[in-house]
């Protein structure tokens, strides 16, 4: 188990108005349980486009019953931020086209709200950013455009990322309240990409981006039921996110399939789509050789049992399995973990408000915490900014303890960890349950994460894709898949290919009616 320090940040990296009272929303009423949107909510992003060009279905009419479902539910899950207001102009304008513009043709995405968008506010979810916007689009966003995507809006997250407070609870921002599991909604969504999350879970729309530090994508996606994947740092570009780090930022596509997700991710990274696509569906377990990583384990015995049944399936496809691997982390590594994060987020939150093009409201570090102060009530209405203030305090990257700290994690999540045991075992990917089942929000607390599989990937830079395990008392439990630098698709290949098996067993009988 990583230290305390390595685990804060495992989440980090209106429409609504902020929400108040944590209390869970009482059971939908018989006219909830048939909210607009039904019949396009679970279509993936062939299934739809097959229906936009028989015409059974119009771009306009999908985005319309979208936006419908979203005011109908979101006042209960509070995954959305903002809708666009040019989203029906868009569609029309899809429907209007001759022929398909791109490979997103008329696909609605969610965008997480630190990703700047030209004609939506880009808050982090923070009161000091409200309804700011940058009036311009990041280079992922443009490409989304480019490639067909209707922008449907900005989805709600941890506030900062999930980089304020050590005591935070995910999914809570000052703009959008406080986001619910897609699944429970007394449990928390995990974060810090929660929105997101949950927007693809409940139907919103087939496609959201998210952003990851360390298990912003993945957990989340884990908790929620669906695909999360956080590739290479650097595929995607990170120009135009509002920062965390940048050696280990990335924006990384949510999805209820592997397929779209990788559509999603080859987009952003500018990639062939074609050929990203053939890969990735391709991809078969017979033969590869897949490191169990049991160090990633223990923390709860039904997860366990969970993995124990994904690799029998893998077992059973054909997959060459090496067990008994582990990460054996130095004494002060979460330490150092948590000394980079600090130190980047310093000089790189200043970078980007130095980058704006009109100023903001807070232009400095300093005024974010200054605002903080003196919006108390309204901004830390349940937990304070001691990690906005620790980050105030460093150097930033010029700092020695800073450049030490960066060697010496990235030396062992590379060397001598991921790429270590790839290498030794002649390895394809290292797989390890995603993190544990959702826990029940409680403001005043905290989170409360059991565990995760998140830390090594996202130090290291390397590409992490979660998938669907099962459930655990109904509660959603993913499997990761972890592979070296630059091999994005080949992972998500694996994850493809796992998809196909239908390997999602139930542990334990469901909550019926627990929280």
């Amino acid at each position: 188990m990583l230290p305390r320090t390595s685990l804060l940040p495992l989440c980090a990296l209106a429409l609504l108005v902020a929400c108040a009272d944590p209390a869970p929303p009482a059971p939908p009423t018989a006219a909830d349980r048939a909210p607009p949107g039904e019949d396009v909510a679970t279509l993936d992003i062939p299934e739809l486009q097959s229906a936009y060009a028989t015409g059974e279905r119009t771009v306009e009419s999908v985005v319309e019953d979208l936006v419908a479902r979203i005011a109908t539910l979101d006042p209960t899950y509070r995954a959305v931020i903002a809708v666009a207001a040019d989203a029906d102009e868009r569609a029309a304008a899809l429907d209007a086209a001759p022929a398909p513009t791109g490979p997103l043709h008329g696909i609605p995405v969610l965008l997480k709200d630190n990703i700047e968008t030209e004609r939506l506010p880009t808050t982090a979810g923070s009161l000091a950013l409200e309804g700011y916007g940058t009036g311009r689009d990041a280079p992922l966003v443009a490409r989304l455009r480019a490639a067909g995507a209707v922008i449907l809006g900005k989805a709600n997250l941890s506030e900062w990322a999930n980089f304020r407070s050590e005591r935070s609870s995910s999914g809570w921002s000052g703009v959008g309240g406080q986001t619910r599991n897609a699944i429970a909604p007394a449990r928390s969504p995990c974060g810090s990409s929660s929105g997101s999350a949950v927007a693809v879970a409940l139907g919103y729309a087939p496609l959201a981006v998210g952003t990851e530090t360390n298990g912003s994508v993945v957990c989340p996606a884990s908790v929620n039921g669906i695909v999360g994947f956080k590739p290479t740092v650097g595929a995607i570009p990170g120009a135009g996110i509002v920062p965390i780090a940048h050696s280990q930022d990335t924006a990384g596509p949510m999805a209820r399939t592997v397929a779209d997700a990788a559509l999603g991710y080859a987009v952003m990274a500018g990639e062939d789509v074609p050929s990203v696509l053939a890969t990735v569906t391709a991809g078969d377990l017979a033969g590869r050789r897949i490191g169990i990583v049991r160090s990633g384990t223990g923390y709860h015995e039904g997860v366990d049992a969970l993995f124990e049944e994904a690799v029998a399936a893998l077992d059973a496809a054909g997959a060459v399995l090496v067990d008994d691997l582990a990460f054996e982390p130095y004494e002060t590594f979460g330490e150092d973990t948590y000394t980079v994060l600090l130190h980047e987020f310093r000089t790189d939150l200043d970078g980007w408000f130095a980058s704006l093009p009109t100023a903001p409201p807070v232009t400095t570090l300093e005024d974010v915490i200054a605002f903080n102060r003196a919006q108390a009530d309204s901004s830390m209405p349940f937990f304070r900014q001691e990690i906005l203030e620790k980050a105030a305090e460093t150097g930033g990257v010029d700092a020695p303890e800073y450049r030490e700290a960066l060697t010496r994690v990235q030396a062992e999540t590379r060397a001598n960890g991921i790429d270590r045991l790839l290498a030794e075992h002649d390895l394809h990917a290292l797989v390890a349950p995603t993190e544990g089942p959702a826990w029940v929000i409680d403001v005043v607390n905290g989170d409360h994460f059991l565990g995760g599989f998140s830390t090594y990937a996202a130090v290291a830079g390397y590409p992490h894709l979660t998938v669907p395990m099962g459930r655990l008392h109904g509660l959603p439990i993913g499997l990761s898949f972890v592979g070296g630098g630059a091999k994005d698709a080949a992972i998500l290949a694996l994850g493809h290919a796992f998809e196909q098996l239908g390997h999602v067993p139930e542990r334990g009988a469901p909550l019926d009616g627990l929280p």
